[in-house]
């Protein structure tokens, strides 16, 4: 039985960075986690030789004894043995939460279910134009990405822009945040949770305690509930009333603005797709609302290529091109990359879709797959469950491998259409991430001829 003043739940990333910054300040823990060969158990016992884990199933006298249990995103708290030390008075809380305890400097806090890595990490290179010495990190994927708790090495930071997950905001009361944005909010995680109202009040805690909320006025589900009283940026993408920010056309042109003042044409933006005027705008809101000079954001967004696995281009083979959305592990992120491949190319787009379904409503895809989708080529093990949703609105075809996928697809295509990997599932059924997924469609796109 354990006896700790604190315990770390889960040794993942996050349980890692969480023991990581127990032992700098000194403070006293123990750790659990619910599987028998975790796959941090080896560096954790490398870096912490004098601890000594518990691993298994959870017991209860393992937990109600503590005064705080530091829960990792990967584990629900509706896990009974950590219910029952709730029950008992002892506090539950997540590495956010510790961190928005002794943070510093101002910070930036982005959810959503689709599009938070882009805004955080463009709103991160507009700081950097800036000059301003900024930490990005929280849910961030990549080699790069850094759990928040990892960020409060650098005592210079002037600002903290996070990637939060409604995981990580179930056990964090009150992020106190300086500026924040609900991108969106669509069925995932539906293994989690009850249902989508639950999801999505999970995703309304990061507007505790903040001074200004970013919302898409064009986004039902962006929308600020009427129980939180904080100034509010509406973005959107019509043209913006005074102190808003939009688009605006004039002379043949359209303009991201503010107000009625234009700030640069649409066209010099980078990053493509009108999913990604909404993540500037986004981002420019942000950004405005901690200081952030205008100047600085737009040359930033004029050079900013986004991020991998994202709706990237690849490669245009024998005039069809080619794009890796690996990201989109849910039915709204396909959706989005549907449209935006669909309204960009002169033909049609082949789909590669398919892997481990998370409780999804796949028929929500329906309308865009009969607008722009000529073929699905489904993989993976809830292959099947996708056929039998699309029954009528496309064509489908089954595939083994990722390499077969994108062969099937090349044969099925001519000039002027579009390959499109977007899966609108989880990976783990094939690949060890969704990065590990993108990687390999991009190696068999390359292997074209």
């Amino acid at each position: 039985m354990m006896n700790s003043e604190r315990i770390i739940v889960g040794m993942g990333v996050t349980g890692l960075s969480c023991a990581r910054y127990f032992r700098s300040r000194a403070m006293s823990f123990s750790i659990a986690d619910s599987r028998e060969n975790p796959a941090g158990l080896k560096e954790f016992l490398h870096e912490f030789p004098e601890q000594t884990p518990v691993t298994g199933a959870f017991a209860l006298d393992q937990f109600v004894n503590a005064q705080e249990l530091i829960v990792s995103p990967g584990i629900s708290v509706k896990t009974p043995a950590i219910q029952a030390a709730a029950k008992s008075g002892v506090k539950i809380s997540g590495d956010i939460d510790v961190f928005s305890r002794e943070a510093k400097a101002p910070i930036v806090a982005v959810t959503g279910s689709n599009g938070k890595s882009t805004v955080v990490s463009l709103l991160g290179e507009m700081a950097r134009t800036a000059g301003i010495t900024v930490a990005v990190g929280g849910n961030l994927d990549g080699a790069k990405a850094r759990p928040a708790l990892d960020l409060l090495g650098d005592e210079n930071c002037e600002l903290y822009i996070l990637e939060l997950s409604s995981f990580q905001l179930e056990t964090t009361p009150t992020l106190g945040a300086k500026a924040v944005a609900i991108l969106n909010i669509s069925e995932d995680h539906m293994d989690r949770y009850d249902s989508i109202e639950s999801y999505s009040a999970a995703k309304h805690r990061i507007f505790n305690n903040c001074e200004t909320a970013v919302v898409n006025r064009n986004e039902e589900t962006s929308q600020l509930p009427a129980c939180f009283d904080v100034a509010v940026q509406s973005i959107g993408l019509d043209e913006p009333a005074t102190s808003q920010w939009g688009l605006r056309s004039e002379l043949g042109a359209d303009y991201v603005a503010f107000g009625s003042t234009n700030l640069m044409r649409c066209s010099d933006i980078k990053i493509p797709g009108k999913h990604n005027l909404v993540n500037a705008l986004t981002a420019l809101a942000l950004g405005d609302a901690v200081g952030i000079p205008r100047a600085s954001m737009v040359q930033t967004l004029t050079r900013f290529p986004g991020l991998p696995h994202r709706c990237q281009w690849v490669r245009n083979v024998n005039g069809v091109d080619y794009f890796d959305d690996s990201k989109g592990t849910n039915v709204g992120a396909s959706v989005t990359a549907i449209n935006s491949v669909g309204e960009l190319i002169e033909g049609r787009v082949v789909l590669i879709a398919g892997g481990q379904d998370k409780d999804s409503d796949f028929a929500v895809m329906r309308p865009v797959l009969e607008r722009f989708v000529a073929l699905v080529v489904l993989i993976g093990r809830d292959a099947l469950k996708l056929a039998d949703a699309f029954k009528g609105a496309t064509d489908t075809i089954f595939a083994e491998t990722m390499v077969e996928a994108v062969k099937v697809a090349a044969n099925r295509t001519r000039p002027g259409d579009a390959v499109l990997l977007s899966p609108a599932c989880a990976s783990f059924d094939m690949f060890r991430n969704f990065s590990h997924r993108g990687e390999m469609f991009c190696a068999a796109v390359q292997e074209l001829s």
